[in-house]
């Protein structure tokens, strides 16, 4: 852990050296999705962004609990305090259970997760499973002072948040003089004491599916008492790292601030951050918008916009050839740019396998680990580490074509680099290798087919014939109770 990590902390407009509360040790909270539909490119970018301050943490030799939510209830539209609830909506109008909705697009949303090279959370709580826990944080904000009880709802005291603590506003940089001019009627808004204030608990009318009993009313959480209970119960109070989509900035994460200022008296966590929005001609990419693309019609060309198919990897590549904070904008072109590029890159080190060592080199290899740790350690700079690896495409290329020499230790280091920054730590991988091997599969369930209709015929002549002509190009056929296997 001797690298000097940089973090972006939204909160301080700044960056700041990396330091966790505990040391070894690095609690992470990522707001996850909200599964009322399909992932679209939007939801990738999150999901992509911190599996890569995951992996680097890790490889840093940090212990990383990862916790990332699934919002199941309390997301109302227009994330606001009124309107129906998006689970309970999209059930309503599919005819379904709202937990079969949330199961259903969860299942999706992991699969696509996991083609995309996203590795699973250390705990994946959802805000269903966790009522109790926000129940009790709605009544330490109302014994706190900070609450009140308004017709069976409870909304969060902003203005008396603000007199005591001035700290309301400090994420987002907004203030309550502007949310008074600018925040719109909304229903129910007679309940609240100022528009600004927000649910801790909503009263659910008749016709709404999802409810639960509180000493308040039969109702729900509101969407931010999720996050704030959740990660205080995985994680502690405060933790290391709170990120997720800069759409989240306000109202969301300013409202968990105030929660756990207000219940705990400090802030939720020490280091906060945000990643950009895929936009569409300039315009955020989200399902409220309508102008989503997701993430299968991507991997199927299934949208009018696309011209192609693309692969999971590209669309990773596509989004870490940007930094993390800067917005990256749709197009074909640039989704076929980041396609050739990662093209370029796999066939650079696929050459390093067909290069000659010689006994002197000409070039300086080891200058490229240096650099993309730099890279790695300044605000996760994944544009810098893939530009060091194309400039070391080059340098391989050149020694292919004999206009370099490289000795075995720099082509060894050269693998090395690739293998720890390109697939280690970017976390791509090579989709041609995955597509041969279910190839090799696919035909080897064929031979071993035809092998074992030729030994229920008794033909062993031909069953001996496959099984030696396999093992003489590598391949092992191991007969057992079950059916025969093989292995190469």
């Amino acid at each position: 852990m001797e690298q000097q990590l940089l973090i972006y902390n939204t909160i301080s407009r700044q960056k700041e050296l990396f330091r966790p509360l505990s040391e070894g040790h690095v609690g992470m909270y990522v707001c996850g999705p909200t599964v009322y539909g399909d992932a679209h490119l939007g939801h990738a970018r999150p999901a992509i962004t911190f599996d890569i301050v995951f992996r680097y943490l890790r490889h840093l030799g940090y212990k990383v609990r990862y916790v990332r939510n699934i919002t199941d209830v309390g997301h109302l539209e227009h994330d606001a305090d009124e309107g129906e609830d998006k689970i309970a909506k999209k059930a309503r109008l599919e005819q379904l259970e709202p937990m079969e909705v949330a199961q259903y697009y969860t299942n999706r949303y992991h699969a696509a997760m996991e083609r995309l090279g996203v590795l699973p959370p250390s705990i994946e709580p959802h805000a269903s499973g966790h009522i109790m826990e926000q129940i009790a944080l709605v009544q330490q904000l109302l014994d706190a002072g900070y609450a009140y009880v308004s017709n069976g709802s409870v909304y969060f005291d902003v203005r008396k948040y603000q007199e005591d603590t001035h700290k309301y506003g400090q994420l987002s940089g907004r203030v309550i003089e502007d949310m008074l001019a600018t925040t719109r009627e909304l229903d129910g808004q007679e309940e609240k004491r100022f528009s600004g204030d927000f649910a801790l608990w909503k009263k659910a009318s008749p016709e709404h599916i999802m409810r639960w009993p509180s000493p308040w009313s039969d109702g729900f959480p509101g969407w931010h008492a999720e996050c704030t209970a959740m990660g205080a119960k995985y994680l502690g109070s405060p933790f290391d790292i709170h990120g997720g989509g800069m759409d989240l900035v306000f109202p969301h994460h300013e409202s968990e601030i105030a929660q756990c200022v207000a219940s705990t008296g400090h802030a939720p966590c020490r280091y906060w951050m945000h990643n950009n929005m895929i936009t569409i001609g300039g315009q955020k990419m989200g399902k409220s918008l309508g102008n989503f693309i997701t993430l299968d019609q991507f991997f199927e060309g299934s949208h009018p916009m696309l011209t192609q198919p693309y692969s999971p990897m590209t669309i990773r590549f596509f989004i870490l050839q940007a930094h993390y904070r800067s917005t990256v904008d749709f197009s074909n072109e640039a989704l076929q740019a980041a396609e050739k590029g990662f093209a370029r890159l796999m066939e650079a080190y696929k050459a390093l396998g067909r290069i000659a060592p010689a006994g002197k080199g000409t070039a300086d290899v080891s200058r490229y680990r240096t650099l993309c740790y730099e890279a790695m350690n300044d605000d996760f700079a994944t544009p810098m580490v893939i530009s060091q690896l194309f400039d070391a495409a080059k340098l391989i290329n050149s020694a292919n074509d004999g206009k370099e020499s490289l000795t075995q230790a720099d082509i060894d280091e050269l693998r090395s680099v690739f293998d720890t920054f390109l697939f280690g730590i970017l976390g791509m991988r090579d989709e041609a290798a995955a597509d041969n091997g279910a190839l090799i599969d696919g035909l080897m369930g064929i031979i071993l087919d035809i092998r074992a209709n030729a030994k229920a015929a008794k033909d062993w002549a031909t069953s001996d014939k496959i099984r030696d002509a396999l093992k003489a190009v590598g391949v092992t056929v191991k007969d057992g109770k079950d059916g025969a296997t093989y292995t190469l």
